[in-house]
């Protein structure tokens, strides 16, 4: 008899509609298919099509689902109608919340613009938000990239015009040899577990270096567990030996960066370590040809390396005889460095060795000729196939700008950026820091800002500062305590402001920052900080409006809450102004678009923030009659123009077919919306590599009006701006520091990158606290938002504290077991687990899962808020007092970026508590508590 199979249905319909728009679960911005069931959300895919994800999504994109049906989501607007902290709300009307918030902006533009604080979180319409700032007048602007990875962003930018992620990828088709640091599952995870694919399926190999063998680094090829902080002296024995064996790229050195140009040597001269120039502000080089000194553009010149010249008694030499001096110095040997970095001086020169014979024994051509930008044409690209990726891992340190400049410096000399093989940059990047705007601060009653917020600084002079040199911003960005702090300083905001230094603020305003928990250092006194009152009885802080589409422990410290729509009800724009989705091939960008209605009464923030533009009459955002000129967010990102022919969105522009400039399109989303929701231009095949110095590139990103002209540029071994900082701290210029920074300013402001030991080893008893603490992003969560997501928590539902073998054995910790975790700030108690991959000195936790009781719509017995934890109760902005009677901010000395990773703990184990210490109260919840179970169910 044969046997009777069952009939099934192995492709179920599971929706009647396809709708496609952009993921929000992480920062990779992947484009989705939303399955929709009788107008519901049936079931999230990626989109084959799209050019960042080609169709693969994480766990974090399928799960954007239970995101959008999220029972901790906001429902209306609400006021404060208890104490601060207190969750006492009534829900109010959107005209209601409007009006309350208008009557306390107008009066603050109309007096005294700088007294409103606006920082945004981890958003991504920063080109927006920061152009309502603007046009407020308040030079109080920033986003999160202050206590993120501004570090990484600016070494980049002033070294050679990008960095990694955002900036620029692998050339994963090519690429054999592919070095990490610092780097778990980062922003970028899907296209970097595609090129991981592609890599290893060729042969290629993967070294990490990683306190911490996690995310990427669990299939990397070579893991090295160096000691945190410390990537910069390791990155640096690395060059030492590269030098001393004659392993670099001479002939890239000369031709594309500023490594020929020669450096003014007087001694005592207000121009001595500034690079000479000509009378046109050009670098000058030595021509080899005729030995003559020439402008480093100019056509037919070729650059000499070694050269030198003497000028009235003085000899001025090259940028790379300078260098090599620095990292050939025996203090960056291998077995100088081995034993603070933890990695044994052998491995420091088998490593640099394989660096060196991949980049230059597998060499190769590629058969395309192009013109440089001194008009000489080349027949073939040379490709050198190593490449580099990093991230927050090696920036979210006090020497965390150097040590990324480091690392910078050790690509160009292998000739592997912007190469076949190498690290690519994608459009609109690169861009010289001239491309760039600098910092602007000067705030008048009822007027717009006189510019940019944020920016990059030349010299003193750029420096955000009032005539009496006091800062001109409340988070202290762009001063002589951190002069290139790109990003602002968005975790100073309120510790300054309840300090009043340097001054106080009318209001603070907040958007997906959640500054009362997992994004602030000193957790528990920012909460005090943001709940304090003046001798008078009113808060120091006199208002909070917060803007969020959760319940975050937040929502409980502000005034009014805006509650902000889920990324599948509004309408979004990912801008080349602004974050683009571009891969290295393409300029590319993309939209949001509401595929579903929101269920709530929710609006959009940045529609938000257009009707409170409208009301207050901003400039940008009415006629000169004061009547809007735009309904909603998406109206503006199709009519408002940044510059002639240059609007939010770069494709599909005037009659719908030109691309970069070009008129309005009235019709313009809907384009998008039949393209998937994203527009992609591809780069010309003669224009793919040597971006910077690529005449063919150079006239595309023209025509895309990523600039207005040509800008071919050098990259900078030798940063010029950081001396001119050096100058005014010896006393020159118009422009000084005061004279407690000036010894900082030299010692770390230097324009070839140097290592020091972490700040925070400098300030507290690194014998009493001998173990360095870390977190890392959850793979399966991006922060704060997955965390509640009820299929996300079932990956990551607590966060033990994982402990090296040494420590454990050491503590005699066994499974189940505690441990007490004190740092000179604070101390936690915590659940501990085993982990044999990690540097022997280290600890680590997941960050963001922790949570307070009462938030996030989850039960008070929840894991998250019972097993779960946060070190952000060990760290403070400010570092300890070390005797000199100042309070030093607990950050890198050049940026302001968040010294995270410095944090150096001691541990015991202890008797288990009933819950995760320390514990806080529970928060009134507005949003009620969530259903046992989340079901999610089909039909067909």
């Amino acid at each position: 008899m044969s046997l009777s199979e069952p009939v099934l249905n192995t492709s179920p319909e599971v929706s009647d509609e396809v709708r496609k728009t952009t993921c929000y679960m992480c920062a990779c911005r992947c484009g989705i298919n939303v399955h929709l069931k009788d107008g519901k959300v049936a079931y999230i895919e990626g989109n084959r099509d799209h050019p960042v994800n080609k169709g693969v999504l994480c766990a974090k994109g399928s799960s954007g689902i239970m995101q959008v049906n999220a029972p901790s989501r906001l429902r209306a607007p609400l006021k404060r109608t208890g104490p601060r902290g207190s969750g006492e709300f009534e829900e109010i009307s959107w005209d209601e919340a409007l009006e309350l918030a208008t009557s306390w902006l107008d009066p603050v533009r109309k007096s005294a613009p700088e007294k409103l604080a606006f920082f945004t979180g981890r958003d991504q319409s920063q080109s927006f938000t920061s152009f309502w700032a603007q046009n407020f007048g308040t030079p109080n602007y920033a986003a999160h990239g202050g206590f993120c990875s501004v570090n990484m962003a600016t070494a980049g930018i002033y070294t050679m015009g990008g960095a990694f992620w955002e900036f620029g990828q692998p050339d994963w088709e090519r690429t054999k040899l592919f070095m990490i640091f610092g780097v778990a599952e980062d922003h970028d995870s899907n296209p970097i577990k595609m090129g991981l694919g592609k890599l290893k399926a060729r042969g290629g190999k993967v070294i990490g270096v990683n306190p911490i063998r996690s995310g990427y680094n669990a299939i990397a090829d070579e893991w090295v567990g160096i000691t945190p902080g410390t990537d910069g002296l390791f990155i640096s024995a690395l060059i030492h030996v590269l030098l001393k064996a004659g392993k670099i790229d001479l002939t890239y050195l000369a031709q594309f960066t500023n490594a020929p140009c020669l450096i003014n040597a007087t001694p005592g001269s207000p121009e001595e370590g500034l690079l000479l120039r000509d009378n046109d502000d050009k670098t000058l080089v030595i021509d080899r040809a005729s030995g003559t000194l020439q402008p480093f553009d100019k056509e037919g010149v070729n650059p000499d390396l070694a050269a030198s010249v003497d000028m009235d008694g003085v000899t001025h030499k090259t940028v790379f005889q300078h260098l090599a001096d620095q990292f050939l110095s025996d203090d960056f040997s291998p077995e100088a460095v081995a034993e603070r970095c933890g990695v044994a001086a052998g491995r420091i020169k088998a490593i640099a060795a394989e660096l060196a014979r991949v980049a230059f024994e597998e060499a190769f051509e590629i058969d395309q000729p192009w013109t440089d930008f001194r008009g000489k044409r080349h027949e073939k690209m040379q490709g050198r196939p190593v490449s580099f990726h990093a991230m927050r891992g090696i920036s979210a340190h006090s020497n965390g700008f150097q040590t990324c400049r480091t690392l910078h410096i050790l690509q160009i000399l292998l000739g592997t950026v912007e190469v076949p093989g190498g690290f690519r940059f994608k459009p609109p990047y690169p861009k010289p820091v001239e491309a760039h705007p600098t910092p602007h601060c000067h705030s008048k009653p009822d007027c717009p800002l006189d510019g940019p917020h944020l920016g990059f600084v030349r010299g003193p002079a750029d420096l955000a500062l009032k005539e009496d040199g006091t800062p001109a911003r409340i988070d202290k960005a762009f001063t002589w305590d951190n002069p290139l702090s790109a990003h602002g300083l968005m975790h100073m905001v309120i510790s300054n402001a309840h300090a009043g230094d340097p001054y106080k603020i009318d209001t603070l305003f907040l958007y997906m920052a959640n500054m009362a928990w997992n994004s602030s250092m000193n957790t528990r006194g920012v909460m005090e900080m943001l709940t304090d009152k003046d001798e008078n009885g009113d808060y120091v802080i006199p208002r909070i409006i917060y803007s969020d589409a959760y319940s975050s422990e937040m929502v409980a410290y502000a005034d009014l809450i805006l509650p902000d729509a889920t990324y599948l009800e509004r309408h979004d724009c990912i801008s080349l102004l602004d974050r683009p989705i571009c891969e290295a091939d393409a300029a590319a960008d993309a939209i949001r678009w509401p595929v579903i209605e929101p269920d709530r009464d929710v609006r959009g923030f940045q529609s938000v923030l257009v009707d409170l533009g409208a009301r207050l009459k901003l400039p940008g955002f009415t006629n000169e009659k004061g009547e809007p000129l735009y309904t909603d967010y998406a109206d503006y990102m199709v009519n408002h123009m940044r510059r002639p022919g240059i609007g939010p969105l770069a494709g599909f522009r005037g009659n719908g077919t030109e691309s970069g400039r070009g008129e309005v399109n009235p019709n313009q989303l809907e384009r998008y919306i039949e393209n998937g929701s994203f527009f992609i231009e591809h780069v010309p095949a003669e224009a793919t590599f040597y971006k910077p110095w690529n005449s063919a590139y150079q006239k595309w990103a023209v025509d895309l009006g990523f600039y207005d002209k040509p800008q071919p540029y050098l990259f900078q071994l030798y940063v010029e701006p950081l001396r001119r900082m050096q100058l005014a701290a010896e006393g020159h210029g118009d422009r000084q520091p005061p004279d407690h920074l000036r010894k900082q300013i030299m010692d770390h402001l230097t324009p070839f990158p140097v290592w020091h030991p972490p700040l925070e080893d400098a300030s507290v008893d690194t014998e009493d606290y001998p173990v360095h603490a870390l977190t890392q992003r959850p793979m399966a969560m991006y922060h704060s938002w997955g965390s509640q997501n009820a299929w996300l928590r079932q990956i990551h539902g607590r966060n033990p504290l994982y402990v090296p073998t040494k420590i454990w054995k050491e503590n005699g910790f066994e499974d189940g077991d505690w441990a007490r975790v004190t740092s000179v700030h604070g101390e936690i108690t915590v659940p501990v687990a085993h982990m044999a991959g990690l540097n022997e000195n280290t600890v680590w936790t997941w960050n963001a899962i922790g949570k307070r009781k009462g938030a996030w719509a989850l039960d008070e017995d929840a894991p998250e808020a019972t097993k779960g934890f946060l070190l952000n109760h060990l760290i403070h902005e400010l570092l300890p007092p070390n005797g000199d009677g100042l309070r030093w901010s607990n950050s890198d000395p050049v940026t302001g970026q968040a010294a995270w990773f410095d944090l150096r703990v001691k541990i015991e184990k202890v008797k288990a508590p009933p819950e995760s210490q320390p514990a806080f109260s529970a928060l009134k919840s507005p949003v009620g508590t969530g259903p046992a179970t989340v079901r999610q169910k089909v039909t067909s």
